[in-house]
């Protein structure tokens, strides 16, 4: 029989969430973020929950073919823009919308040819200095653009470093209010945090939000909120099976490196799932597991293939017992993805795109919300 560890998305989940989001930003239109196979989910498993957005953000453009395969016909926009001039021609061909952030990207669009222009999303450097052209030269890049018959619609974009923070997204929106004041176009400012927590800012009110980490059930501040203060819902579940039960005496070790010591007779469940499958090995004794939809803990140093979780307060379960690694239970119990990777001194977007390829992968068949 194949290893006993199956990954669940649930796509009830996703459309609470999706549902969730836009009832925040009611007036804009979503993006769904599907960058990097989905967050780890599979865009091919994310599909049918999130159709009903507006639209698709994602960077490849055979992630971007993928999703016209699955018979999507909206938007779909690429969030780094295109990398080398024949990457424009697949735009063209494929009807994508796509980010404008650097002086060479509009020197490959001055010498595109096509029958259709382009839309375009101009993107500006507010303070995070990652992408974009500063507001001292946003307004040139605009006309440069402006006047390229290869461009249809100019829409505007920026992207916060701080939402999620106490920073906030005051000083960044007010340079992006400022350099592209009494400009035309659609505004695309606000990702998961910012959409979050701040809702009632009138001066973050976008034409398109693009919600990315909340659509998946992980809370984009967590711990200040955890995902059921924002009432967003897991949608992948990590599940393996305990293969193996030892009763380790007092003074007796668990695993590599003799990290955890019994200082009382455990129970410990042998659980197959290792960091080769994507769980941190850098969690520590503690970090929190659910077995049969219980919360327990994990022991000592997890290992390629396995760890090992307390079930001294556990005698019912034992061998062939579903350790849920994070996501639901069968019994309905939740533990946050964030809980774990905040364990692992991380956040929930790592672990979601670290699921490894060996993982199999299911959909589940829920007819109500995860």
């Amino acid at each position: 029989m194949p290893r006993p560890i199956q990954a669940t998305i649930h796509p009830c989940a996703l459309r609470h969430n999706l549902a969730r989001l836009r009832s925040i930003a009611r007036d804009a239109h979503v993006w769904a973020v599907v960058k990097a196979n989905a967050y780890g989910h599979g865009l091919e498993n994310v599909f049918e929950g999130l159709r009903g957005a507006d639209g698709f953000a994602l960077l490849d453009l055979s992630e971007a073919s993928r999703i016209r395969a699955l018979g999507w016909r909206g938007p779909i926009l690429l969030l780094e823009g295109v990398f080398e001039p024949r990457d424009l021609e697949l735009c063209s061909r494929l009807h994508l919308w796509h980010v404008v952030h650097c002086d060479e990207q509009i020197d490959m669009l001055a010498l595109h040819k096509t029958h259709e222009p382009h839309r375009v999303f101009l993107k500006m450097n507010s303070g995070m200095n990652r992408l974009g052209f500063t507001p001292q030269r946003f307004r040139s890049a605009w006309t440069r653009l402006n006047a390229l018959p290869q461009v249809d619609e100019i829409s505007l974009v920026t992207h916060f470093g701080n939402a999620d923070g106490p920073l906030g997204i005051a000083e960044q929106m007010a340079r992006f209010d400022e350099a592209t004041r009494d400009l035309p176009g659609e505004r695309n400012v606000s990702n998961s945090a910012a959409t979050l927590r701040h809702a009632l800012d009138t001066a973050a009110k976008s034409d398109w939000i693009r919600p990315g980490i909340a659509l998946y059930g992980s809370s984009p501040d967590f711990p200040e909120h955890g995902c059921v203060d924002w009432d967003l819902q897991a949608a992948m579940s990590l599940n393996a099976k305990i293969i193996a039960v030892q009763d380790v005496p007092i003074g007796g070790s668990v695993g590599y490196g003799a990290l955890f010591v019994a200082e009382q007779p455990t129970r410990v469940g042998v659980v197959s799932c290792g960091y080769a499958d994507g769980y941190p090995r850098i969690c520590p004794t503690g970090t929190p597991v659910l077995v049969d939809g219980v919360r327990t803990r994990t022991l000592g140093r997890v290992s390629m293939d396995m760890l090992a979780v307390d079930l001294s307060e556990m005698p019912e379960a034992g061998m062939g017992s579903t350790a849920t690694l994070w996501g639901k239970a069968s019994n309905g119990a939740l533990l946050s993805i964030d809980e774990v990777a905040q364990a692992a001194g991380t956040v929930g977007y790592e672990l979601m795109c670290g699921l490894s390829v060996r993982v199999p992968v299911g959909v589940s068949q829920d007819l109500q919300p995860a």
